[in-house]
């Protein structure tokens, strides 16, 4: 059983809650590799469609890196190959996964958001990357995924400063898709999850990889590019249901496959 976050399963639906509400959630390297076995599972688990990750509690989505671990080791540490919570390094899996951010999200907390598909906030959420007010820097991706997400002068307000951004913020800077009350975070984040479900998985994974790997590619060389999600998408089943689903006037049987 993991010992530093809890899973439910809810038929396509895989909920993850780091679960070290001691520390808000920060994470120490025990953490990050039972975090990445969990998100490995995902990625290979056919029956496994779409993720939620948030954090215990309600004060703390994730303080990010646990710093107090981190002196006490001497900063000699086992660094994970996948990133925080198993996240924020993978580049290879296919399927949507939702950040369900429940209060504070800093650091590397932040990182794991940005490292998913989609955010959404409770209204006490708080974003930053103050890692510079400590000598350090967002290395997770941070510096690289928020960038890409908003405009460039506003990533840059908060990477050069540090400073701390509300969902509400978050929101009208682009990054943050809804923000809903503490109490309805998790089922506002069932219902993305649900309206994704509710479309062809294979057809799921080939937009999400071909935005990805297509993103900073000339439009031309995007979209003649070969994506191996768009290849499965065409060759499975699934490819054909739709259509027959749609002309037999009745919702799609999706298989995945």
């Amino acid at each position: 059983m993991p010992e530093f976050c809890t899973t439910s399963r809810d038929g396509r639906l895989l909920v993850v809650t780091m679960n070290r509400p001691e520390v808000m959630n920060a994470l120490h390297p025990p953490a990050n590799f039972e975090l990445e076995k969990v998100f490995d599972d995902f990625a290979a688990d056919p029956e496994l469609w779409v993720a939620i990750i948030t954090g215990a509690g309600e004060r703390a989505f994730s303080a990010g890196n646990d710093l107090k671990f981190t002196a006490q080791a001497g900063g000699k540490l086992d660094i994970n190959p996948k990133g925080f919570a198993g996240l924020t390094a993978r580049f290879d899996n296919p399927k949507p996964v939702i950040a369900a951010v429940n209060g504070v999200a800093m650091g590397g907390g932040f990182e794991i958001a940005l490292a998913c598909d989609l955010i959404i906030a409770s209204e006490n959420a708080v974003f930053a990357l103050p890692e510079p007010r400590v000598g350090l820097a967002a290395l997770a991706g941070g510096m690289h995924r928020l960038p890409r997400a908003i405009p460039l002068k506003h990533a840059m307000g908060m990477l050069l400063t540090g400073r701390r951004v509300s969902a509400r913020e978050g929101l009208a800077l682009g990054f943050v898709n809804e923000v809903v009350p503490q109490a309805e975070l998790l089922a506002a984040a069932r219902r993305w999850a649900a309206q994704i479900l509710e479309c062809a998985p294979l057809s799921v994974r080939a937009s999400k990889q071909s935005a990805y790997d297509g993103e900073g590619r000339p439009l031309e060389e995007a979209m003649r590019a070969r994506y191996e999600q768009v290849i499965a998408m065409v060759k499975g089943e699934d490819f054909l249901e739709g259509p027959r689903a749609f002309a037999e006037k009745r919702p799609p049987r999706w298989k995945g496959r």
